[in-house]
C-alpha cells in the first residue's frame, strides 16, 4: 500500500505586499441595473428536520444564481415555474429580460421533500441539471448564449434515489467515447451516529457514458461511487479528464467499500486494529544517521543486499522484495556509508552531506519505519524548551512581553476549524494520493477562472486571502498560488452578515454581500494619477486600493451571486440587480 504523500502549499512571494496600508472608502458612484422577474425564484427553505449546520451550509446557504463561465456574462436560475431562466448581457444600458432556456418536466411542487433545483455547466455545450426530487438531467445545449441557435435537448434523465443538489460535473473524452461525471450532495440520516448530530453527508461520484446500442446513442450510468463524510464540504470538484477528486472538508471523507458499504480502512487514519510491528528503527545525530533492521537468525552476510546513492537507499535480501527501498529525505555522502551485522540485525551507517540538518523522515513518504530519539536529544530539547513553561501562569507579571491572552485575540481572528484538510483522491484506486494540513488557513470561498481548469479555491493567509489554481497533471506542483487579495482575510473575518463571496475571472477585484443589500467591492491597488504623501511617513503614495459599497434597492433577501471580469449579479427572491465594476478595455 502506496502511503499518501503530505504535502504543502507553496506560497509565491513575489505576489505578497508586506506594504499594503489598506483599502480607501470610495464614494464614485456604480452603475446599478434592476430587472424585475416574472416568476419569482424556486427557493426551498429548510425544514424543520434539516436542523444542523450541514443543512444550512448544504442548502441554507445555497447560491440559486448560476454563471456559465463558459460564455461571457451569462448567468441563469430556477423560477417558481421549473423554468430555467437565462440572462444574457451585452450592452448593461440595453438589458432584455430573462428568457426560458428550458422547463423541467416535473412538478417541483408535488415532492415534499424536496431540495433546491441545481445547474452546473459541464462544458460549452452539456449542463447537468438537478430538480431537487432526486432525478438528474443530462442536457446537450449546442453554443448557449444565442437564443436563436441554442437549444436545450434531454439526452439523460434517471431518477437516482434521495433529493440531491450537483456540486460539480465535468465532461470529457476518452478513446474516443464521450463521459460527464458529476459530484451529488446529500445530506442524509445515520441511525448509527447516536452521539453526534444524526446526520452524514454523502458526495456520490457518477460517471455517465455514451453508449452504441443497436445503432442507437444513448447515455447510461458506467459508475458509481459513494464518499461519505462528518461535514459539509468546503469544496469538491472533479478533475477535467475525470481521474481525480479533490475536496477541502472540515472532517475526512472516505469512499464506501462495495456492496457492503463498509468503509475502506486505510483512508481512516485509524489502520488496523492490530498494529504491525516497523520494519525499521533508525535514529540521527547532526552528522550521520544509522537504521536498524532486525533479521531472522539464518540469515547471513552473503544474503543481504545494500546499495547507496546519494539520494536513495535499497535493502533486499536474497530473492526478495526489499525491505528498504525509496529516496531518502534529504543527500548522504554514498561512498562514505556502511552496513554491518549485529545482534541478529542489520546495522546501516548513512552519513548527512548537509551536516547540522535534522531529518523528519528517513524515506519520503515510508511510514513502515518508527524513529527514536536518544534520550540526550530529548533532554537537550527539554531545555530548548523550559522558557516556555512554568507551574506559574504569570512568574513575572512585570515582564516586556507577558504570555499570550487569548482573551485579546479579536473575535474575526478565531478559527475553529484548524483541522481543515484538501485531499485529492485516485479515480482507479480510490485511495487518497495528496494531504494537505490546512490548519488556520481558512477556507474563504472557490472561483472558476478557467471553465477548462478545476475551480480555483480562496484560503486565509494570516489577514490576506490567497487564491490557489488546482494542477490535476502536474504532482509536483498541484496546487499553484495565484493572485492574492491584500488583507481580505481580516476584512471578510469582520463582516458576520455575509452570505456570498466571489471574484472576478482577471482578479482585478473581490466582493462579498451580506444576507440583505449590501455590496462590498475591493479592488486590487492601482497607480495613482496625482501625487499623494502620506504626512506620518513622509513619502509620496504610488497607488491605492478603493473599496466601494453598493446597496441594493430591495426589502428581500439576497439568493445568489456571481462576478465577471465587467460585472457583479446579485439575485434577489423577485428581482436580478447587475452592478457595473469595471468598464471594457
Amino acid at each position: 500500500m502506496e502511503a499518501a504523500a503530505n504535502c504543502s502549499l507553496r506560497v509565491k512571494r513575489m505576489l505578497l505586499d508586506p506594504k499594503f496600508e489598506g483599502y480607501k472608502l470610495s464614494l464614485e458612484p456604480l452603475a446599478c441595473y434592476q430587472l424585475g422577474l416574472d416568476s419569482a425564484v424556486a427557493e426551498v427553505k429548510l425544514r424543520d428536520d434539516q436542523y444542523t449546520l450541514d443543512h444550512l451550509r448544504a442548502f441554507g446557504m445555497y447560491n440559486y444564481l448560476h454563471l456559465d463561465s463558459w460564455y461571457q456574462d451569462n448567468v441563469y436560475y430556477v423560477d417558481q415555474l421549473g423554468r430555467v431562466m437565462n440572462l444574457s448581457v451585452t450592452l448593461d444600458t440595453a438589458l432584455r429580460k430573462p428568457r426560458e432556456v428550458f422547463r423541467l418536466p416535473t412538478d417541483l411542487t408535488a415532492c415534499d421533500n424536496r431540495l433546491c433545483a441545481s445547474i452546473h455547466f459541464s462544458s460549452s455545450t452539456w449542463v447537468t441539471i438537478s430538480d431537487g426530487t432526486g432525478r438528474l438531467y443530462l442536457i446537450k445545449t449546442g453554443p448557449r448564449g444565442d437564443g436563436e441557435s441554442e437549444k436545450w435537448e434531454i439526452m439523460f434523465n434517471e431518477e437516482l434515489g434521495s433529493p440531491f443538489v450537483v456540486a460539480h460535473s465535468v465532461s470529457f473524452v476518452k478513446s474516443d467515447v464521450h463521459s460527464i461525471a458529476g459530484l451529488l450532495l446529500r445530506v442524509e440520516k445515520d441511525e448509527q451516529d447516536a452521539k453526534g448530530s444524526g446526520f452524514h453527508v454523502s458526495l456520490e461520484w457518477v460517471t455517465i457514458t455514451e453508449v452504441d446500442k443497436e445503432g442507437n446513442q444513448r447515455y447510461e450510468i458506467s459508475k458509481c461511487r459513494v464518499l461519505q463524510g462528518k461535514s459539509v464540504p468546503h469544496y469538491a470538484a472533479i478533475e477535467p479528464g475525470g481521474d481525480g477528486l479533490m475536496i477541502i472538508s472540515y472532517k475526512p471523507f472516505r469512499f464506501m467499500q462495495g456492496e457492503t458499504n463498509q468503509l475502506e480502512e486505510n483512508e481512516d487514519g485509524k489502520i488496523e486494529d492490530k498494529k504491525k510491528d516497523p520494519i525499521y528503527y533508525w535514529q540521527q545525530t547532526e552528522d550521520d544517521l544509522t537504521v536498524t533492521v532486525h533479521l531472522s537468525q539464518d540469515i547471513t552476510k552473503d544474503d543481504i543486499q545494500v546499495q547507496f546513492s546519494p539520494d536513495c537507499i535499497i535493502v533486499a535480501l536474497r530473492s526478495q522484495p526489499p525491505l528498504v527501498e525509496g529516496k531518502l529525505y534529504s543527500s548522504i555522502d554514498h561512498e562514505s556509508c556502511t552496513w554491518i551485522i549485529r545482534d541478529n540485525s542489520l546495522e546501516i551507517t548513512l552519513i548527512k552531506k548537509d551536516e547540522g540538518s535534522m531529518w523528519t523522515e528517513l524515506i519520503v513518504g515510508d511510514t513502515r519505519g518508527e524513529f527514536i530519539m536518544d534520550s540526550s536529544q530529548c533532554s537537550a530539547i527539554a531545555e530548548r524548551l523550559m522558557h516556555l513553561t512554568s507551574e506559574e501562569m504569570n512568574p513575572n507579571p512585570d515582564k516586556e512581553n507577558p504570555p499570550c491572552n487569548a482573551q485579546e485575540l479579536e473575535e474575526c481572528d478565531i478559527f475553529l476549524e484548524d483541522s481543515t484538510s484538501l485531499c485529492r483522491f485516485d479515480g482507479n484506486t480510490l485511495k487518497i494520493t495528496h494531504v494537505v494540513n490546512l490548519g488556520s488557513n481558512q477556507y474563504l470561498f472557490s472561483a472558476v477562472l478557467d471553465p477548462k481548469e478545476m475551480p480555483c479555491f480562496c484560503l486565509r493567509h494570516d489577514i490576506d486571502a490567497l487564491l490557489w489554481q488546482p494542477h490535476s497533471d502536474q504532482p509536483d506542483n498541484m496546487w499553484e498560488h495565484i493572485a492574492t487579495f491584500n488583507a481580505l482575510g481580516y476584512v471578510q473575518a469582520s463582516k458576520q452578515d455575509k452570505k456570498f463571496t466571489a471574484c472576478a475571472p482577471n482578479y482585478s477585484y473581490a466582493a462579498l454581500c451580506e444576507c440583505l443589500r449590501r455590496v462590498f467591492i475591493y479592488r486590487q491597488p492601482t497607480p495613482l494619477s496625482t501625487v499623494l504623501y502620506n504626512r506620518k511617513e513622509g513619502r509620496q503614495v504610488g497607488q491605492v486600493a478603493k473599496q466601494l459599497v453598493a446597496t441594493l434597492e430591495a426589502s428581500d433577501p439576497i439568493l445568489g451571486f456571481q462576478a465577471t471580469n465587467e460585472r457583479l449579479f446579485v439575485l434577489t427572491t423577485k428581482s436580478l440587480f447587475l452592478i457595473k465594476v469595471n468598464t471594457e478595455n
